[in-house]
């Protein structure tokens, strides 16, 4: 846990460059800036840079700057950081490259990595390899090239943006669509200070109203729950764009769980779990922080829409399908209400459109659009399209303006007006509309993923906080060893999981003889064999004793022996449930619909552990599968309270034996009608071998 404190570093009033020409960039934006405080410039040999003296090294400063940008090579870099914080430093922002990012096989820069961190002990420092800090608050700029954001204006609030990545830094830097910036930051490799770290220092600003991270990788995962934790006591929403999303699935896997969870559902199931909004692009990313900033977390998923267009109308009611916000239907009242300010010739639905009747007609629009937000939606979008400047007038759009404003504030309602196309909302127009108190919102896709992530955020924080993930541990290097089916369902049976009584058998005789003590009707299956249904090894619904000595006789040579075991009769749906342990969460929960077609259907939703009994249940409910468990077109309910219990007991035994299972798969679990049970049909436990 990094307990130093960021504040002067975030927040200098003095500041000290070393190097050449990226110090001297670096005075010249901060100079452009209209920074007031002190900076010295420090170099062995220049008498001068950009115009103010330049000091021969840190010991000749007037004191110990705030704040420092050290703008030169990986080898000289450690030794300055040194004496800056020898001399009781604020921080300093590396910018060298050439430490541990450079991979294993630059020996040197493992090396230079261990020695910066040593130098700087206590006093935080920005990077290796990053371009540093921008605070437009008080127009501090250790920055060493161009930006596009301005000086916050006194008493105003903006977003602060981290990332581990400067290109993109600068690039945020240069949106034109109304965001106010308070801060910008990047981590660079994070030797010593994390994403995390910086977060939790940018939240406790007064002048900054939403967070937004570029993630790569998490840096600390109680880091992280501690940044969540802060941000709701704050009331400061988290919005993450999480790369990662395209990166192939574990190669090394056997079980259909790990194939389903590949490399970034855990991360997912984390930082919604935490309460951190996730977006997929940057346009998405800068829309997310605009409703954030203007309008905070939304209490529901319901949204309206107002267009004069019904091609616009029918985009927005597509851009919703599948997401996780809905333009919920109008009741009949409120229907008539908005009918009877536009008449019989147009249809009142949501998405509406209300044709060009009352276009440029202040007062009818300000009374259809009253009359449609009063219904109560979470946010209500006017899809307004602005013309171009250089070749049209706009000046009937500030009455359309006017108008939805009006119908917002008389009713208390949260508004965004959504260009479809980013070129279509001038610069202008957005920080005129966000002063009104409405977002300003360019691009139909981006917006309604906002939205989406804005009722995440707010669903989330109506619940209590989650607890710390069970087991931040890293997958051991030991040899691993896959647990044949029997000796599998006896550790589970063991737990007190619902197994249905089987035998390990050698040969045809013992398996008939087992049958019978069974019960038929039983299946037999040959052990040993990671995936028995692909391979042919499982014979099901048998009858009678010479079917299953045929079945056994058939089966015998496949593997290293049989499995005689009593079917699970009156199946209502099949499950996939399982476990794999993540390098940097622990043990994570998969849970979805299972059977032959797993992969395929790829149904299925991850948990990290320990997870409640209403996350399963929740999950569960969000399946494609769960109308079939619900009693689908008259068919019998499933035992849906059995199906949690058993999840519940799996990531109990997961968590229990979190320091050696690698992956664990319960396929299908057979959920049966209600009052029936749920049962472990099939199970393959990979563990790590102990010494």
């Amino acid at each position: 846990m990094v307990t130093r404190s960021l504040a002067r570093l975030l927040n200098p009033s003095s500041i000290a460059v070393f190097g050449g020409s990226w110090a001297a960039a670096v005075i010249r934006q901060t100079r452009k800036m209209g920074f007031s405080g002190d900076i010295w410039p420090v170099h062995p040999t220049k008498e001068t840079i950009e115009g103010l003296p330049a000091f021969r090294s840190v010991e000749d400063l007037p004191r110990a700057p705030d704040a420092a940008f050290v703008g030169v090579n990986r080898a000289m870099t450690p030794a300055i950081v040194r004496a800056l914080a020898e001399t009781g430093a604020g921080g300093a922002v590396c910018f060298a490259s050439g430490f541990r990012e450079a991979g294993l096989d630059d020996a040197d820069g493992e090396r230079l990595q261990e020695e910066l961190v040593a130098a700087a002990g206590d006093m935080p420092i920005l990077g290796p390899n990053c371009y540093g800090l921008l605070n437009y608050g008080d127009g501090v700029a250790l920055w060493p090239d161009q930006h596009g954001g301005v000086r916050l204006a006194q008493g105003a609030l903006g977003a602060a943006i981290v990332t581990q990545s400067s290109n993109i830094a600068i690039n945020l830097t240069m949106q034109a669509r109304g965001l106010p910036l308070a801060f910008v930051v990047t981590a660079g490799n994070q030797a010593q200070t994390g994403l995390s770290d910086l977060a939790l220092g940018l939240l406790e600003d007064e002048r900054v109203s939403v967070l937004g991270l570029h993630i790569e990788g998490f840096d600390s995962v109680s880091g992280f729950e501690r940044l969540a934790a802060r941000a709701r006591e704050l009331g400061k929403p988290v919005v993450a764009l999480k790369v990662g999303r395209s990166e192939q699935a574990r190669s090394a896997t056997i079980s259909h769980t790990a194939s389903l969870a590949g490399s970034d559902s855990a991360s997912d199931a984390f930082l919604k779990r935490l309460g951190i909004g996730r977006v997929h692009s940057i346009p998405a990313f800068l829309e997310t922080l605009k409703l954030l900033h203007v309008a905070g977390p939304l209490p529901g998923n319901t949204l309206s829409s107002l267009s004069c267009s019904g091609g616009e109308a029918s985009i927005m009611a597509d851009a919703a399908e599948g997401r996780g916000v809905v333009f919920r239907p109008l009741a009949p009242d409120h229907r008539a209400a908005v009918k009877a300010t536009l008449g019989s010739l147009v249809a009142v639905a949501n998405p509406l459109d209300y044709h060009t009747f009352i276009w440029n007609d202040e007062p009818a629009m300000t009374a259809t659009f009253s009359a449609f937000v009063a219904g109560g939606f979470d946010l209500n979008f006017l899809v307004l399209d602005f013309p171009r400047a250089d070749r049209c007038d706009d000046t009937d759009w500030h009455a359309t303006v006017r108008a939805f404003q009006a119908a917002l504030n008389a009713n208390m309602a949260r508004g965004a007006i959504l260009a479809t196309m980013p070129e279509n909302m001038a610069e202008h127009w957005a920080s005129e509309i966000m002063a009104l108190g409405i977002v300003p919102m360019q691009g139909i896709a981006e917006a309604i993923e906002a939205a989406e992530a804005a009722a995440a955020i707010g669903l989330a924080w109506d619940n209590p906080p989650a607890g710390p993930v069970a087991c931040a541990c890293s997958a051991g290097n030991a040899a691993a060893t896959t647990l044949d089916e029997a000796e599998a369902k006896a550790r589970l049976a063991a737990a007190g999981l619902p197994v249905p009584p089987g035998k390990r058998c050698m040969d045809a005789a013992q398996a008939v003889l087992a049958a019978g003590k069974l019960g038929f009707p039983v299946a037999v299956k040959a052990l040993g064999l990671a995936h028995k249904s692909e391979a042919g090894a499982v014979r099901l619904n048998l009858g009678t004793g010479e079917a299953v000595r045929t079945a056994a006789e058939a089966l015998g040579t496949m593997g290293t022996g049989l499995y005689v075991e009593r079917m699970v009769e009156g199946g209502v749906a099949e499950l996939i449930v399982g476990v794999t342990r993540d390098p940097v969460f622990g043990p994570v929960l998969t849970i979805g619909t299972g059977g032959v077609l797993v992969e395929l259907i790829a149904d299925s939703r991850t948990l990290l552990l320990p997870a409640s009994r209403d996350e399963i249940a929740n999950a569960l409910r969000s399946l494609k599968l769960f109308p079939l468990l619900d009693g689908y077109r008259g068919r019998p309910k499933a035992d849906f309270a059995a199906a949690v219990d058993t999840m519940l007991g799996i990531a109990a035994f997961a968590a229990d034996n979190a320091d050696r299972i690698v992956e664990m798969d319960i396929n299908p679990l057979i959920v049966c009608a209600d009052g029936h049970g749920a049962w472990i049909a099939d199970a393959l436990i990979v563990e790590e071998e102990k010494k």
